[in-house]
């Protein structure tokens, strides 16, 4: 599968902000956004105007920088938000907040979205009791991701899951980091994801 392989630092100046794209360096002194808070690039400290199709499209980069999806996935996630009844951009953060990455992310069983996908991928965790390696499986209600039986003595993963024992967890995941278990307790409601995203943003570019 295609993914981006450049520098995710450079990510965060180009939206201007910290999307947490690399795990503990992101709260750190290191962090390239207290060191070099401007655009990359030869022009990166230049005052521009920004059109409103350029707020739009900012706001759907940003997005999908935060959850690590590329260009034809998200464009096929908005279209299945639009199809839900209630509101499009909503249902849209939805969709992205119950991917399993990123719900192995939110528990604290991974450093980041990018650490996540790649445990998923390696077969770390299981969802319901079965292996799951696909890291855009879409959870809901009810669903149980636990820690592999295989995994539970990897030194990586102990030592993942205690870096990130701190981190505070969703109010709608239920986690028993004894067991090595998190629960979907329910699905988020908007209120519940604290990204600063300006979906309506999403919507009127999609919606041209």
């Amino acid at each position: 599968m295609a993914r981006y392989t450049g520098a995710v630092c450079r990510l965060c100046r180009r939206e201007g902000q910290k999307l947490f794209l690399k795990g503990e360096r992101c709260y750190s002194e290191k962090c390239a956004i207290a060191k070099r808070p401007t655009v990359p690039g030869q022009h990166g400290n230049g005052r521009k105007k920004v059109s409103e199709y350029g707020l739009q499209l900012r706001a759907k980069q940003k997005a999908r920088r935060y959850y690590g999806v590329l260009e034809n996935q998200f464009s096929s996630y908005f279209a299945q938000a639009e199809r839900k009844p209630g509101m499009a951009g909503e249902n849209l953060l939805r969709i992205l907040e119950s991917r399993l990455d990123n719900v192995v992310y939110r528990i604290g069983f991974a450093s980041s979205r990018k650490e996540a996908r790649q445990l998923v991928r390696h077969g770390h965790y299981t969802l319901n009791g079965k292996k799951a390696n696909i890291p855009s499986i879409q959870l809901k209600a009810g669903d149980e991701v636990a820690v592999s039986s295989s995994s539970r003595q990897s030194e990586k993963i102990k030592a993942v899951v205690e870096a990130n024992s701190a981190r505070p967890v969703p109010k709608w995941l239920d986690v028993n980091r004894e067991q090595l278990t998190a629960k979907v307790v329910e699905l988020p409601n908007r209120e519940d994801i604290d990204l600063d995203v300006a979906e309506h943003l999403i919507v009127e570019l999609y919606s041209k």
